[in-house]
């Protein structure tokens, strides 16, 4: 390249990068929040956005701190007095693309981080019970609408692009409508994504995506779900228990995808556990496994198989635990990084669970 044509090169990098230097930020999806004198955290979002939220305990001289981030630059940083056990608030932008919410606690102050749950309440609308708070929250906090219309019925996003086919309930299993509700568990999640599969695929990201699905499906056939977290936050197997049991709830189904190496593609297949202290569970682990299978041809059937893990150990209803396929496997990684078949896969759960409904008293 010539001198003439290098230094033209160069004033084309120039430009663009002031053209670019001249572009918006995404606008902040965070539209408003409060901390409610009860000590509950509320957001208004842009609906149908993704958010992380995470807990930091409190080191030497400083109190907790819970801070969330939501897609979209703030138009300002700026920090807020507190109140009672909060001792500021701050709205910062930890990179060009992010809002960052951040409430630190006063010193001394004891919040258990298994109880710290991000619960999506419609598609626009965020809560989180900050239980532990010794002084009550005296001052408004907060800022923005947060007492608009909200949105009616919740179909939060999951970080993975839905499919372009919108999901459709035809087809699936009737059962009698507000007879049921039922529990779905996405497993790991925040700072634990479980399983890392080829190319990277996440564990918590497919599992999250494929129960926001089903519980959508569920709701269309007139069941009541309730789930262990609705966004990248990390839930403690405890707590997921203990929220099932006071639910009250029909049946539970934990969420998951295996893995074992980088170097097994070969080992693939879709597998189903139940414990057996609960009678039912057998019978829902079946009709899962079933129902897996039907959409999942190529893939070895690894079978329905009793297993201890917590989550289906301690629930009191029937509860089983699903693994969708491996995201090491040659067969089912390309499978569970593709949105449609997750599609189906929610569609194949969510029927598992109706023929299971069905057959109850």
């Amino acid at each position: 390249m010539g001198s003439i044509g290098r230094s033209r090169w160069i004033r084309g990098l120039l430009l663009l990068a002031l053209l670019l230097a001249d572009l918006p930020a995404l606008a902040s999806s965070l539209a408003a929040w409060r901390v409610t004198r009860q000590g509950q955290l509320e957001l208004r979002t842009a609906p149908n956005v993704p958010l992380k939220a995470f807990f930091e305990a409190g080191a030497a001289g400083r109190g907790p701190r819970v801070w969330i981030d939501f897609p979209g630059a703030p138009a300002r940083s700026r920090t807020i007095r507190g109140s009672g056990s909060i001792r500021e608030v701050r709205i910062g932008r930890p990179d060009p693309a992010t809002t960052r919410l951040v409430l630190e606690f006063a010193p001394g102050t004891q919040l258990d981080p298994t109880e710290l749950r991000l619960v999506g309440t419609a598609p626009d609308r965020w809560r989180m019970e900050l239980t532990g708070l010794e002084r009550q929250v005296t001052l408004g906090l907060g800022e923005g609408d947060l007492d608009g219309r909200a949105s009616q019925p919740w179909t939060a996003r999951a970080p993975f692009p839905t499919a372009a086919a919108p999901l459709s309930a035809d087809g699936l299993p009737v059962v009698p409508r507000g007879r049921y509700s039922v529990v779905i568990d996405p497993g790991h999640g925040g700072p634990d994504p479980g399983a890392i599969g080829i190319g990277g695929l996440r564990e918590t990201d497919v599992v999250l995506d494929v129960s926001l699905q089903v519980a959508r499906l569920l709701q269309a056939r007139g069941v009541q779900v309730l789930m262990t977290r609705t966004s990248e936050v990390d839930v403690d197997l405890p707590p997921r228990v203990s929220m099932a049991n006071r639910s009250g709830a029909t049946a539970f189904v934990s969420i998951h995808a295996n893995a074992l190496s980088m170097a097994r593609p070969d080992v693939n297949g879709i597998e189903t556990f139940y414990f057996p202290s609960s009678s039912g569970s057998q019978s829902l682990a079946s009709a899962l496994q079933g129902r897996m299978m039907s959409i999942s041809q190529g893939s070895p059937n690894r079978g329905v198989k009793q297993g201890r893990f917590f989550v289906i150990r301690r629930t009191v209803m029937p509860s089983a635990l699903v693994e969708m396929g491996f995201l090491t496997g040659a067969i089912d990684a390309p499978r569970l990084a593709n949105a449609d078949f997750r599609r189906r896969m929610a569609l194949a759960i969510a029927a598992g669970i109706l023929d299971f409904l069905g057959g109850r008293p």
